[in-house]
C-alpha cells in the first residue's frame, strides 16, 4: 500500500478544498497503482490516456467524494474501471475474461501459496504477466494487492461478492507464481547464451510520447 493512509486521507480532504498541492500529493500516491490496474484492462498502448480520463473525472467529482484513504482508492478504481470499459466499447473490443463466475464460488484457502508473487507485483514485467491471467483473476489481483483494496471494496468496484473476489485473487496469485517461476527459468536459459556484440556505431534510443495534461495534473 503506497504512502501513509492518514496522510492520504488528509491530502484528499485538503484537495477537496481546492488545494492543488494536496491534489498532486493524492495523484502521486494513487496514480502508479491505478495505472497498473488500467493496464490489465486496456493494455499498455492506451493505459496512460484512459488513466488521464479517469483523473479528469476524479478531479471534477472530488468535492462529492466522502470517506477515508481506503474508500478513496476504491472510488478512484471504480472510476478508472468505468473509463476503461467505455474505452473498450468505443474500440469495439472485449476484455479477455476467462471462465465464468460460477467457478468462483469456492472459498480460498487461508494460507497464501503465492506469497513470493506479491513481492514482485510492482514491476512492469510482473504486470505484463498479470495481463496473461483470466480477466477476473487479473482484476482481483491488481485491486487487492497492487491498488491495496480490501475484499469488500474490491467487490464493490467489480460488482461481485467479496468471497468471489477473494477466490479470484487467490487463484490469480497462485497462477502468477507459476508464471513468475517459468519467466525466471526462461531468463536463466537466455543468460546462458552469449550475447552478440552490437555494431559500435549503432545507437539504441527509446521513443518518448508527450501527453498534454490538464491544469489539475500539471507537474504531478
Amino acid at each position: 500500500m503506497l504512502g501513509d493512509d492518514a496522510e492520504l486521507t488528509t491530502a484528499v480532504l485538503a484537495a477537496q478544498d481546492g488545494n492543488e498541492t494536496a491534489f498532486r500529493t493524492v495523484y502521486r500516491a494513487v496514480h502508479p497503482r491505478l495505472l497498473g490496474y488500467v493496464r490489465t484492462l486496456v493494455g499498455d498502448p492506451d493505459a496512460e490516456d484512459v488513466a488521464s480520463e479517469a483523473w479528469l473525472q476524479i478531479a471534477r467529482d472530488l468535492e462529492r467524494f466522502s470517506g477515508d484513504a481506503d474508500r478513496f482508492r476504491g472510488w478512484a478504481a471504480r472510476i478508472a474501471r468505468n473509463r476503461a470499459l467505455d474505452h473498450i466499447r468505443m474500440r469495439g473490443r472485449r476484455p479477455a475474461i476467462g471462465g465464468d463466475e460460477t467457478e468462483l464460488t469456492g472459498r480460498a484457502a487461508e494460507s497464501d501459496t503465492a506469497g513470493e508473487a506479491i513481492e514482485a507485483l510492482a514491476t512492469d514485467r510482473t504486470l505484463s504477466l498479470i495481463a496473461r491471467l483470466p480477466q477476473d483473476q487479473a482484476e482481483a489481483v491488481v485491486l487487492r494487492v497492487v491498488v491495496g483494496l480490501d475484499a469488500k471494496t474490491a467487490a464493490e468496484t467489480l460488482g461481485k461478492r467479496p468471497g468471489a473476489v477473494r477466490t479470484a485473487a487467490h487463484r490469480g496469485l497462485k497462477r502468477l507464481a507459476e508464471l513468475l517461476a517459468d519467466d525466471a527459468e526462461s531468463a536463466g536459459a537466455l543468460d546462458a547464451v552469449p550475447h552478440q556484440r552490437e555494431p559500435e556505431d549503432r545507437a539504441v534510443t527509446s521513443a518518448s510520447v508527450t501527453h498534454t495534461r490538464p491544469r489539475t495534473q500539471k507537474d504531478m
